[in-house]
């Protein structure tokens, strides 16, 4: 008992080598913790990147109260002595400060949560951690509509909630508004192609159109507002130098939207050559 009591005032007289320990502690349980919850599987599920978030965020917090127990004395003495600089210090410190406050703002509004896909100016990702000062996503070609990860990670300072607007497109990750423009550079009547070329459509999508069906309308009630719906879409529009737009726009789960994407391109282009340039028989 002696030996344990010296032990303890030995420690509480050095500080400095108490600290060391009590990181190297925690450490050490943080990373027992995440290896448990990891497992042995080679990709992470939401759920777990969910847990392994919470277990890095509130050990961090457990270290600071800690260590802020631990060194009170030193912390009041410090805090009594550097009162003249404190306004300098808050400005000194205001990223830190606008990332914290990001990082409340975000847990306030429920803006997101890990697994979600989000947009924050012309970032796209998929988030998969984030913290008091940053945000963690791996980033998703969504800007060029191919809807696959780039194998890029993006580190976002919380500070960037009040300068950027956080688009939530979570329910991209099922089934997705896919929009694609042909453009016809003859000014010639496309109309006549369109009824054929929808009905292939129709054929592609008939696999799922009743799950579609039934997506768009919980998104819809989701959201409160009258979504385009399931049935594809097309219109023309002109271009700036009179070319002819085909816009095509439908919906279909996300895994599928480049495949259709390109039948639907391929049989646009080939009702268009045989209407408008098929050569006579000799």
């Amino acid at each position: 008992m002696d030996k344990i009591t010296l032990a303890i005032d030995f420690l509480l007289e050095h500080k400095l080598l108490f600290t060391a320990l009590i990181i190297v502690l925690i450490s050490l349980i943080k990373q027992f913790i995440i290896s448990t919850i990891r497992g042995d599987v080679a990709f992470l599920s939401d759920v777990q990147r969910k847990w392994m978030s919470r277990t890095k965020n509130g050990i961090f917090i457990l270290t600071i109260m800690v260590l802020f127990m631990l060194w009170q004395a030193e912390v009041s003495k410090f805090a009594l002595s550097v009162t003249a600089i404190a306004i300098a210090f808050v400005i000194a410190s205001k990223e830190i400060i606008l990332c914290f406050t990001g990082s409340i703002q975000r847990a306030s509004s429920r803006s997101f949560v890990i697994g979600d896909w989000i947009e924050v100016g012309n970032i796209y990702g998929q988030v998969i951690e984030h913290n008091l000062m940053a945000t963690v996503i791996q980033e998703i070609d969504l800007e060029n509509g191919q809807y696959h990860f780039t194998g890029k990670t993006a580190t976002l300072p919380n500070s960037m909630f009040f300068t950027y607007a956080v688009k939530n497109h979570n329910f991209m990750k099922r089934y997705v508004y896919h929009h694609m423009t042909i453009t016809v550079a003859q000014f010639v009547n496309l109309y006549p192609l369109f009824p054929e070329l929808t009905n292939k459509i129709d054929a592609y999508c008939e696999d799922f159109i009743e799950v579609a069906r039934r997506y768009n309308g919980v998104i819809e009630k989701h959201a409160g507002v009258d979504l385009p719906g399931s049935e594809p879409h097309i219109h023309v529009t002109s271009g700036a130098t009179g070319e002819q737009n085909v816009n095509i726009m439908i919906f279909c789960p996300t895994e599928r939207a480049i495949e259709l994407d390109y039948k639907i391109r391929q049989d646009f282009m080939e009702a268009f050559q045989q209407r408008f340039h098929a050569q006579p028989q000799g």
